[in-house]
C-alpha cells in the first residue's frame, strides 16, 4: 500500500523535500540506495519512499516541510542580483551577474529535462555529496580524473546545475586554463575569467548568470596564461577560494587531466574536497592509482568516485 503525503508536505517539490530530509536526518548511503530503489519500483516520491521504508517518520517529514518554509522566508532572489544571506559572523557579498544570462547547451540534460534518467542519477549523486559535506560552510568540490575525454567538465557542470536547482547558491569555476570547456557548455565568451582574476588582483571577477537558475554563477577560465600551475599554486587562488566560501554554499571546480599536469593537484589542495571520475573500460588502473598517490600529499578529502559508462 503506497503511503500518502501529509498535508504539510504537499506544497513542496520532491527535490525540495528529499534535499531537506537528507540534510536534516543524515540518511546513510544504504538508506538512500533503498529509498531510490523504492522510488523506481513503486513509483513513489522520495519522501513517501523514505517513510514507506521506515527511514523517515511522519513527524520528521513535517519537520522538514517546516524547515523548507522557514528557509524560503529568509531567501530573497532578485532578477539581476542575489543578496546572499548572512551566516554567523561571515560576510555575505552582493553578487551581480554581468551581461546577459547564459543558456546551457543541449548536452547538459539536467538543465533541460529533470525527469530524464540521467538527471535523476545526477540528483542522486548530489544527495550523497550534500550528506558528505553538510557540516561545511561553503564547500569547494574539485573534480579530478587522470586523463582527457573522461567527462569531467560535463559532470562538473551538471553537478553545479543540480545544486542550483536544489536552491543552493552555487558557483561553477573552470580551472582548466589549458583546454577549457565550460564556456562552450554554456555558450559564453571566454575573454575574461579566472586567469585574469589570478594575474591582476584589481580585476573584478566576471560572473555569468544562467537562464532559469538564479542560484548559479559561472566563472570561466579566461585567457590561456603561460603559467597556469604557478597561478593555481599561488596565494591569490587561496584568497579567491576564501571569497567563494563566504559567498556561495557550493563551489564546483573543473580541472585539467591530472596525468597531464599538476594543476588539478594544486586545486585539490585548496578545495580540500575531491570527487574522482574515471571512464569504464578506458581509464587505466595505473593512472587512477598514481592519482590517488598524488592526492595523499594534499590532505584533501576524497568524497567518492564516479565511473562514467558513456
Amino acid at each position: 500500500m503506497n503511503a500518502e503525503p501529509t498535508a504539510s508536505a504537499t506544497d513542496f517539490t520532491d527535490q525540495e523535500l528529499s534535499d531537506a530530509l537528507v540534510f536534516l536526518n543524515g540518511l546513510s548511503e544504504e538508506a538512500l540506495e533503498s529509498i531510490h530503489e523504492l522510488t523506481r519500483s513503486l513509483h513513489l516520491r522520495f519522501a513517501d519512499a523514505a517513510v514507506h521504508a521506515g527511514h523517515i517518520t511522519r513527524d520528521q517529514l513535517d519537520e522538514a516541510a517546516d524547515w523548507i518554509r522557514r528557509r524560503a522566508l529568509k531567501q530573497k532572489v532578485g532578477i539581476v542580483e542575489e543578496v546572499l544571506r548572512r551566516k554567523g559572523n561571515q560576510r555575505r557579498d552582493l553578487v551581480v551577474w554581468e551581461g546577459p544570462k547564459l543558456k546551457p547547451s543541449d548536452q547538459l540534460i539536467v538543465a533541460h529535462n529533470m525527469r530524464h534518467p540521467h538527471s535523476e542519477s545526477i540528483r542522486s549523486l548530489c544527495s550523497e555529496l550534500l550528506l558528505r559535506t553538510r557540516n561545511q560552510g561553503g564547500a569547494i568540490i574539485s573534480l579530478l580524473s587522470p586523463c582527457a575525454g573522461e567527462g569531467r567538465s560535463q559532470l562538473a557542470a551538471e553537478i553545479a546545475i543540480a545544486f542550483a536547482q536544489l536552491g543552493r547558491r552555487t558557483l561553477l569555476v573552470d580551472a582548466d586554463m589549458r583546454l577549457p570547456r565550460q564556456h562552450i557548455l554554456f555558450n559564453a565568451d571566454n575573454n575574461r575569467g579566472l586567469a585574469e582574476a589570478l594575474v591582476d588582483t584589481t580585476t573584478k571577477m566576471q560572473l555569468h548568470g544562467i537562464e532559469d537558475l538564479p542560484q548559479m554563477a559561472l566563472l570561466t577560465s579566461g585567457g590561456s596564461p603561460p603559467n597556469p600551475l604557478e597561478l593555481l599554486s599561488g596565494i591569490r587562488f587561496e584568497q579567491l577560494a576564501i571569497e567563494w566560501r563566504r559567498s556561495f554554499e557550493y563551489v564546483i571546480v573543473d580541472t585539467p587531466p591530472a596525468a597531464e599536469s599538476s594543476d588539478a593537484i594544486a586545486v585539490a589542495s585548496v578545495a580540500a574536497n575531491v570527487l574522482l571520475l574515471s571512464r569504464a573500460n578506458v581509464t587505466p588502473f595505473s593512472a587512477l592509482k598514481e592519482l590517488a598517490r598524488k592526492l595523499e600529499t594534499t590532505h584533501a578529502r576524497t568524497l567518492g568516485a564516479v565511473i562514467g559508462k558513456f
